[in-house]
């Protein structure tokens, strides 16, 4: 191509850059599972990680949130190994599910948190991931509601520092104390008010009426559990509506994993594949 011929191509171009600008997804939702789906596998040693990214790879999804709990140990060589496999296995390890409480009511405490957060970083580095599950955690015995949510924000606004020089997000769980329902989490993350801080929203946690708590805590979710059973209005559980639970996410423009958390009564090893075409069918429909 000569150069008035550039010239004279620079337009469509301009043009065609455009299109592809309005033609990207409003938002894009991806099939993952979490660990936590075979708890009891794991812990009993009757199912591995390096099984489970396979598994994640023949049901078609597209990542794996890797509760830390049943590492069989913590050494460079075993995250390096993991990571080798879920890349030949085409399977992100986008996030860590750690047990870390924020709320903790002494300097030592608190300190020991923030450093343990160091350590689930560099882990969480090892495997590839961005993202690491927290909690808000328990009000102290003989301590007052505003002192337990000080101390968790103090620490939390630390511990956010630290994952924020690494890159790595932060995602408060709506799940038990001082994040047990909707109101109390999006809270502390706003009081947090830090990019690195936001919540890994459980869709299946919150006490009662599941589906508008779910949609108020979108515009902050970093991760999301989802989960086979909600609540109704009145705090009944009842079975998730996964097309209604995945358009809410679609009409916020969210973008990132819908990963299945599976804890149903039905043994994981059935229940599992025969939920991920479903999954993969909801995310693949409300993408775009």
């Amino acid at each position: 191509m000569n150069r008035r011929d550039l010239f004279k191509a620079i337009p469509v171009l301009a043009a065609a850059t455009q299109l592809h600008g309005q033609s990207q997804p409003k938002c894009k939702l991806l099939p993952g599972l979490v660990g936590y789906s075979f708890s009891k596998q794991l812990g009993e040693k009757k199912m591995s990680y390096e099984a489970l990214i396979r598994l994640v790879s023949e049901l078609g999804l597209d990542g794996l949130d890797t509760t830390v709990y049943w590492f069989p140990e913590k050494t460079d060589k075993y995250f390096a190994s993991l990571r080798a496999l879920a890349y030949r296995n085409a399977v992100n390890l986008y996030s860590i599910g750690t047990g870390v409480r924020f709320c903790q009511p002494t300097p030592e405490l608190q300190q020991a948190t923030v450093d343990q957060v160091k350590q689930w970083v560099q882990v969480a580095l090892k495997l590839g991931a961005s993202h690491i599950r927290v909690f808000a955690g328990d009000v102290p015995k003989g301590a007052t509601g505003a002192q337990a949510i000080a101390w968790a924000v103090e620490v939390m606004k630390r511990c956010a520092d630290v994952a924020g020089a690494a890159g790595i997000v932060l995602g408060i769980e709506d799940d038990f104390g001082l994040s047990t329902t909707a109101e109390q989490t999006l809270a502390l993350v706003k009081m947090a008010d830090s990019p690195w801080v936001g919540i890994n929203l459980d869709t299946g946690n919150f006490p009662r009426d599941g589906y508008s708590k779910v949609a108020m805590c979108i515009p902050y979710a970093t991760g999301v559990h989802f989960k086979v059973e909600i609540t109704d209005e009145n705090g009944k559980e009842v079975k998730a509506d996964w097309d209604r639970l995945a358009g809410l996410f679609a009409s916020a423009g969210y973008k990132g994993y819908l990963s299945l958390e599976y804890e149903g009564k039905e043994g994981p090893e059935t229940a599992v594949p025969r939920l991920a075409p479903e999954l993969r069918r909801v995310t693949s429909k409300y993408s775009g």
